[in-house]
C-alpha cells in the first residue's frame, strides 16, 4: 500500500532530523570547566518569579535562590503575586529580610481584561527591576547553588542578549503514588528531557529557537528594545518562546544555550493525566503563533509523523500485514530516539530511566496527536483560569 511507502519516507526524514539534533547536542561545549568564576563579577541580576497559589512550593524555591553563591549585593528577587487565594504572599513576605520583594498583580491590573496574566506579571516586575540581567524562573522550581554565578559568568564571557538554560524534572517519590502515577512522572521526565535536548541542539546551531520560561536570562535593555510583549500580549501562553523569537529577530547571533550542570533548574512533574494533558495542550496552543517558521515546520512535521503512526495503528485492525510494518516503524523510531536521548540523559544524569522509553512510546504517539489537536482547536485551564 502507498501509505507504507509514505511512512518509510517520512521516517527517513525524521531519523535524519533526530540524528542532526544528536550531533548538534554533542557539539555544545559543556561550560562547567570552561567558565572562569571571578571575584570581580559585576553583573547585577533581578530574578523574577510570577506566582499564583504556590504556598506548597514558593518557600523551597526562594530558599534555593537566597542561598546562592553569587554575591548577595549583586542580585535581587522579585516575586509578583498573581491573585493568589492561599498563603503565597505571606510566605514571600517572610523572606523580605533576604532581598526578596513582593509585588501584587492586582494593584496594577484593576481595570484590565487580560488573557495573559503571566506576561503582565513579568512585564511589571521588569519595570521595577534594578538588575541589568533579568532571570526568570517558576515558583515550583529549585535552583542549584551555583545557578546565578554560572549564568553571570556565562553572560560576562559571551555577552549574549538571551540565554536559554536547562530545566529538568525531579521525580519525587511518594508513598501515595500508585504504579500509574509513577509511570506518568517517569514519562514526563523522558518527554521533557527530549525537548531539552532538542532545545539545546537547535539554539546552538541557530536551526530554530526554543526555550523554557523556568530558566531564562536576558538583558533588561533588550527586553525594551523589542518592546517586550507588545504584539504577543494577547496570547495566553508563550512568555518564553514568543519573547525569544522577538529577540532572535534583532540579535540572531546573541541567542545562546547554557549547557552546564550547575545551571540546571529542577521543577515538578504534574500528578494526574488530566493535568498533564492540560499542560501539554497549553504548550501546543502557541505553536501557530511562532514568527520562527522553522520551528513551526518542525512541529507540523513531527505531528504528522506521529499522526501517521496512529493511522497505521487503526488500519492494522483491518489489514493485518500493516501491523508488522507498524511494529517495525515503532521499533525503528524508538531506536533512533534513544540514540539521540542517551547523551542528553547522561548530561541530566538520568540514564537509568531510559529503560522506560520503549514502554512509553505508544503513549507518546497518542498524546502528541491529541494534545496537538486540542492545542489548536480546544481550550485549557491554567491556574484555574479557562483559556481558549
Amino acid at each position: 500500500m502507498i501509505i507504507i511507502f509514505i511512512a518509510i519516507f517520512i521516517f527517513a526524514v525524521y531519523a535524519s532530523l533526530i540524528i542532526y539534533y544528536r550531533k548538534s547536542w554533542l557539539q555544545i561545549p559543556i561550560e562547567d570547566e570552561r567558565l572562569t568564576i571571578s571575584n570581580n563579577q559585576n553583573t547585577s541580576i533581578s530574578v523574577i518569579i510570577p506566582a499564583r497559589d504556590e504556598e506548597k512550593n514558593i518557600s523551597d524555591c526562594l530558599q534555593s535562590i537566597v542561598s546562592q553563591t553569587y554575591p548577595k549585593q549583586l542580585f535581587e528577587v522579585i516575586v509578583i503575586d498573581d491573585h493568589s487565594t492561599d498563603a503565597t504572599a505571606e510566605i514571600v513576605k517572610s523572606f523580605s529580610d533576604k532581598n526578596v520583594s513582593l509585588l501584587s498583580l492586582k494593584d496594577y491590573t484593576k481595570s484590565e481584561n487580560l488573557n495573559s496574566y503571566k506576561k503582565k506579571a513579568i512585564e511589571i516586575a521588569i519595570s521595577k527591576a534594578a538588575g541589568n540581567l533579568i532571570i526568570t524562573t517558576d515558583a515550583d522550581c529549585i535552583a542549584p547553588l551555583k545557578w546565578l554565578q554560572t549564568i553571570a559568568s556565562f553572560y560576562e564571557k559571551y555577552l549574549p542578549a538571551f540565554i536559554a538554560a536547562p530545566v529538568d524534572y525531579y521525580i519525587a517519590s511518594s508513598e501515595d503514588d500508585g504504579p500509574w502515577t509513577k509511570f506518568l512522572k517517569i514519562f514526563q521526565s523522558l518527554d521533557f528531557m527530549t525537548m531539552q535536548g532538542i532545545t539545546g541542539a537547535a539554539v546552538y546551531k541557530k536551526f530554530h529557537s526554543m526555550c523554557n520560561g523556568a530558566n531564562l536570562a536576558y538583558e533588561k535593555k533588550v527586553f525594551y528594545e523589542v518592546d517586550g510583549y507588545k504584539g504577543i500580549d494577547t496570547i495566553a501562553s508563550g512568555d518564553d518562546m514568543l519573547l525569544m523569537h522577538k529577540i532572535y529577530k534583532k540579535y540572531p547571533d546573541r541567542i545562546l544555550f547554557l549547557k552546564s550542570a550547575n545551571a540546571i533548574v529542577k521543577t515538578r512533574p504534574v500528578d494526574t493525566l488530566a493535568d498533564f494533558f492540560n499542560q501539554r495542550i497549553r504548550w501546543a496552543s502557541k505553536a501557530d503563533k511562532y514568527s520562527d517558521k522553522k520551528i513551526t515546520a518542525v512541529l507540523i512535521f513531527v505531528y504528522l509523523f506521529n499522526a501517521l503512526i496512529l493511522v497505521l495503528g487503526i488500519l492494522s485492525f483491518f489489514y493485518h500485514f500493516i501491523f508488522y510494518w507498524l511494529v517495525v516503524l515503532l521499533l525503528a523510531k524508538t531506536i533512533c530516539e534513544l540514540f539521540f536521548l542517551y547523551p542528553v540523559a547522561k548530561f541530566f544524569n538520568k540514564e537509568k530511566i531510559l529503560w522506560w522509553f520503549p514502554i512509553a512510546q505508544p503513549f507518546h504517539v497518542m498524546y502528541t496527536v491529541v494534545a496537538g489537536l486540542l492545542g489548536r482547536f480546544g481550550s485549557y485551564k491554567w491556574k484555574e483560569r479557562k483559556v481558549k
